[in-house]
């Protein structure tokens, strides 16, 4: 591309993308256009909201397309419309296809919050807490066809720990994940970037997380079931039949009750005989508050004894 400006489109929706599009307009990149999922309506009201991405793009006075659907031939003719060099597809929520992925001439950049091939697909941040991982990061690559396989760009890596929840490590991947985009970018222009392609047989999935998935099973190991909890907060939230818990500590001690059984009020005991301490819960209907402090108003219950 010479000494000529690249001109990118971004695509991105919440606002782990909007951290990244932010940085871009930072750092001076020409966005020709931006692309983000259509209006929603969320909450009890159902009130229409803007993504994080459109309310940035409005407030810059960029181009901005909402397309309902990417096959039909309308998104194509939206991308050709900003003559991009380039695509830069940060957590936008859609599945581009071939002749998207084919028409810029730098091809389509995509930011993934693992270290791939590691966590492939939809929820990398909270498996990678869930599943007791101490390391994870942020990789660009080219896309290609098959989901989270193109070649690797560039990489960062963070460590995972103890007190980290699936929030806490989302914004330090965000914002992690901003820089390495934009030096990405950077480094395409100079032509001073050689991808990688994945060593696929090394391959890990990290499936989408549904409401349901985030209830607990106490007939596994504590610590797995405490980085379970970490992993669920702040969605869909960790619980039982009858309560959610927003936080919990391993303690050293053990129990010959059956998983489950509460104890001392506020601890559990898991699967292998140790027993989890309940910090912060919340009731049906109820607000979060300090595990002691439901305990004192109501027992505390895990397995629904009706």
């Amino acid at each position: 591309m010479g000494g000529r400006q690249l001109k990118v489109v971004f695509m991105g929706t919440p606002d782990f993308a909007r951290a990244s599009l932010q940085k871009l307009l930072d750092e001076g990149h020409n966005i020709s256009g931006v692309f983000t999922q259509p209006d929603r309506a969320k909450n009890r009201g159902m009130k229409i909201t803007h993504s994080p991405v459109k309310e940035l793009s409005m407030r810059y006075g960029l181009r901005f397309f909402q397309p309902e659907k990417m096959r039909d031939g309308t998104a194509l003719e939206m991308l050709r419309s900003c003559k991009p060099d380039l695509i830069a597809v940060v957590a936008y929520g859609r599945i581009l296809p071939a002749e998207l992925l084919d028409l810029p001439p730098l091809g389509c950049v995509n930011l993934h919050a693992s270290l791939l091939p590691e966590l492939r697909g939809a929820a990398p941040i909270q498996w990678a807490i869930a599943r007791g991982y101490t390391e994870t990061g942020v990789t660009t690559m080219l896309m290609a066809p098959e989901l989270d396989s193109g070649d690797i760009l560039l990489y960062n890596k963070t460590l995972i720990s103890e007190q980290d929840n699936a929030a806490t490590l989302h914004d330090r991947l965000r914002d992690m994940g901003s820089v390495t985009l934009n030096d990405t970018l950077k480094k395409l222009q100079k032509g001073t970037i050689s991808p990688i392609p994945q060593e696929h047989s090394k391959a890990t999935y990290a499936p989408i997380i549904r409401r349901s998935d985030g209830k607990i099973d106490f007939t596994r190991p504590m610590q797995e079931i405490n980085r379970f909890i970490l992993g669920m907060c702040p969605w869909p939230g960790a619980f039982t039949e009858n309560l959610k818990i927003h936080r919990a500590e391993p303690t050293g001690g053990v129990s010959e009750q059956p998983p489950g059984t509460v104890i001392q009020n506020t601890c559990v005991v898991c699967g292998d005989g140790r027993v989890l301490r309940l910090l912060e819960v919340q009731g049906p209907g109820g607000k979060r508050m300090p595990a002691e402090d439901y305990a004192r108003g109501k027992s505390i219950q895990i397995i629904d004894e009706r």
